[in-house]
């Protein structure tokens, strides 16, 4: 099983191999296994780095900055990609990417986009990067989150 991390610290530089025009069929592979390790339910935005980790973080904020700015949530450290290059925001029904002024433009499953509403598995291109939206459902086993009732003394 490879390593993922949900770590926000993580910095990834840009792939020394050359941009696939299509999804690779293994990111269905390494998706999988991402889907099979995480253990608490919510949404998460995944991408594997240059070292073949996958790095997923969870989408649980009111709006999540991707770019290459020090300010950004997700960094890509990369000239393919704007300081301010895309959100993911959080709306009433459900997460949409927005198109922060790019540059290169933000794709989704392929089409430019101005904004998305995102669904579980669609990938995303920022710049060189593909990312994949996973939405990962309540089921046996898995732990709902922090409890909201207090703790009794």
């Amino acid at each position: 099983m490879e390593a993922w991390t949900t770590d926000p610290t993580v910095k990834v530089g840009v792939a020394s191999q050359e941009v696939r025009a299509q999804t690779d069929p293994s990111d269905q592979d390494w998706l999988a296994e991402l889907r099979d390790g995480i253990d608490v339910p919510g949404q998460y935005l995944a991408y594997r780095g240059p070292d073949g980790n996958v790095v997923a973080y969870t989408l649980d904020r009111e709006w999540t900055r991707i770019g290459r700015s020090l300010a950004a949530d997700i960094r890509f450290d990369d000239p393919t990609v704007s300081r301010r290059h895309a959100l993911i925001v959080r709306q009433p029904d459900g997460l949409r990417v927005v198109d922060d002024r790019s540059l290169n433009g933000v794709f989704v499953n392929g089409e430019r986009v101005e904004w998305s509403a995102l669904a579980d598995g669609d990938e995303i291109v920022i710049g060189r990067h593909h990312l994949h939206f996973c939405s990962v459902p309540l089921t046996a086993g898995m732990v709902a989150g922090p409890s909201a009732e207090p703790e009794l003394a």
